[in-house]
């Protein structure tokens, strides 16, 4: 708690100076935030009410959980009414991005919080400080400056509250709607506060800023995916390949032969797969807003995908048939472990293509990855770490070789087709030799490729 009013007063002088320094104070730092805006990309300006209700929600579910020792900041267990925008797509990629770069930050947002006294020394209900969190990353990655709103954009009370109290130091209490100012604020305390506690945190750490006070593994992910082009998969049950490129013609995109190093609106071919399209990074905001992608005709997808398709096309016949099995899947009912390969509906299975969980390591979007795999949305937590712990990913492994082995048991199968999107070897090379290994000997398998 504070002693005296002479701790939280600034003089003059040096709330100036903090003020001045609000523009370099960035989490991601200067260097991080030039790289962003260096491709033309016009600079943030907030978020609307509702992606940061949504934000809120997804980070209250996946945020780190600390030894009660250690506890900063406690959070409620009840999510925040949300509004009937969250089925909107494009709202919930924006709310899962901006949960998931909380959730990279959270150690260093909660640590700022406490040390700008905004906790404990405000009255704040516990089932905000998720909504907090996120509103304050987003607060700093826009150097706090104001947010803009549209005319027509509803406004939502918990947002309006917090932002009140990031901006001014005044919390609005919803059931009165009255405003508290704790004493020895003044109205632009609280902004000055949070920037000079970024700035006491990235010199603690000796830090060029505090985007590198990430794990590098952490940092390197998201170099990678910043410089990686996009991968779309068209969806030729809807439109063919020639229609695409006519309709990206169009919206002035040129097709080129490699979109490397280019800036403009153009796209190529992928020299692998021909229904996949390759864009350079920067027009990902530009290419979710066409009808191309908003009526599923193009995809955003990892191209592992596309190429274990290709790699089962190519030992398939014209007249082969297609099964695919999970607990979700209206074909057949039943996990693929617990199909018996001397199941008679299965005896003339010629290729097996296996898409086990991993830990998606080696994808260059994991917000994509888990919005278009529906994957558990818990493999935030890896990404933001750089990589699961090793029991997890012992556990992911055994699992893999159980289903790879598994496969291999369907003795008329010609060949099996494994895939993951992870970088470790004990998810790739590791479980497929371990499953090389394994032999039947009661049986005559066919060779496997």
């Amino acid at each position: 708690m504070l002693n005296s009013a002479s701790e939280v007063e600034f003089s003059e002088e040096k709330t100036t100076e903090e003020i001045s320094q609000l523009s370099s104070l960035a989490l991601s730092g200067d260097t991080a935030y030039s790289e962003k805006t260096s491709t033309g990309l016009p600079e943030k300006t907030g978020y609307p009410d509702s992606v940061y209700i949504m934000a809120a929600n997804i980070f209250q579910g996946i945020r780190f959980e600390k030894s009660p020792e250690k506890v900063l900041i406690k959070y409620g267990n009840e999510p925040l009414p949300s509004s009937t925008e969250s089925e909107d797509e494009s709202f919930q990629r924006l709310s899962y991005e901006l949960a998931f770069s909380a959730l990279k930050f959270q150690d260093i947002l909660e640590t700022i919080l406490i040390d700008s006294y905004i906790f404990p020394s405000t009255t704040i209900p516990d089932h905000l400080n998720s909504l907090i969190i996120v509103m304050l990353y987003d607060f700093q990655d826009r150097k706090f400056q104001a947010r803009l709103l549209s005319d027509n954009e509803e406004s939502i009370a918990e947002v309006l509250e917090v932002e009140n109290l990031l901006n001014s130091g005044k919390l609005i209490v919803l059931s009165s709607m009255q405003y508290l100012t704790k004493n020895g604020f003044s109205i632009s305390s609280f902004k000055t506060k949070l920037a000079a506690a970024l700035a006491r945190c990235r010199i603690k750490h000796d830090a060029l800023s505090i985007y590198h006070i990430l794990p590098e593994t952490v940092r390197n992910q998201e170099i990678r995916a910043s410089t990686l082009p996009l991968y779309a998969w068209i969806n030729t049950c809807k439109i063919s390949p020639e229609e695409v490129y006519h309709s990206l013609k169009k919206k002035g995109y040129n097709k080129v032969k490699s979109v490397l190093h280019i800036d403009n609106k153009v796209f190529a071919v992928d020299q692998h797969c021909y229904d996949v399209l390759i864009f350079p990074s920067h027009l990902k905001s530009d290419l979710l807003n066409i009808d191309l992608f908003k009526d599923y005709k193009l995809v955003f997808q990892d191209k592992s995908r596309s190429l274990a398709v290709h790699s089962v096309k190519a030992l398939l016949n014209m007249d082969d048939d297609i099964l695919m099995v999970n607990s979700d899947i209206e074909i057949l009912h039943e996990t693929f472990i617990n199909l018996e390969s001397k199941d008679h509906r299965l005896q003339k299975v010629k290729v097996i293509l296996l898409l086990p969980r991993c830990s998606g390591l080696g994808v260059s979007n994991p917000v994509e990855f888990i919005l278009n795999e529906h994957e558990d949305t818990g493999l935030l937590k890896d990404f933001s770490q750089g990589g699961p712990s090793e029991d997890k990913l012992h556990i992911l492994a055994q699992q893999q070789y159980e289903q790879l082995t598994h496969a291999m048991k369907f003795t008329r199968a010609q060949a099996v087709v494994y895939c993951t999107c992870s970088v470790y070897p004990e998810e790739n090379e590791g479980v497929v030799k371990k499953a090389l290994e394994f032999q039947d000997h009661g049986t005559k398998v066919q060779s496997y490729r």
